[in-house]
């Protein structure tokens, strides 16, 4: 939502997530619409969003998201201060703050899509 060349983290996840078994799309730094659109055209299982900090283009995504009938999971990840984790939580978004590990990540990304084991819970 607001990458301004912070592509580390974004990339690391992503091919943790691959490397999984997911399929990637990464659209980049993207509008609001461009998103949606996207989630829709992809039809994606799980949007994943790389905040940066920018907690309200993160709420005005899904609420464009919930505005068009888009009932996916959605989790974020990025600089995001602890208000903010309250806020995204609030809208079931599951937030991965720095330090999350990559396979609370992956697992994360596996519950959401129905796609963990039993026991990965």
């Amino acid at each position: 939502t607001g990458l301004d060349g912070h592509w580390r983290g974004l990339t690391v996840v992503a091919t943790a997530l691959r490397d999984a078994g997911f399929e990637i799309i990464m659209i980049g730094m993207s509008t609001v619409d461009e998103i949606v659109q996207a989630t829709v055209d992809e039809d994606v299982d799980l949007v994943g969003l790389s905040i940066g900090g920018h907690v309200e283009v993160a709420e005005r995504i899904i609420k464009a998201l919930r505005d068009e009938g888009i009932d996916k999971p959605i989790f974020a990840g990025g600089v995001v201060p602890p208000w903010a984790i309250r806020r995204l939580n609030a809208l079931d978004v599951v937030v991965h703050p720095p330090g999350s590990q990559l396979p609370d990540i992956v697992a994360s990304a596996e519950n959401l899509t129905g796609r963990g084991s039993p026991l990965s819970s």
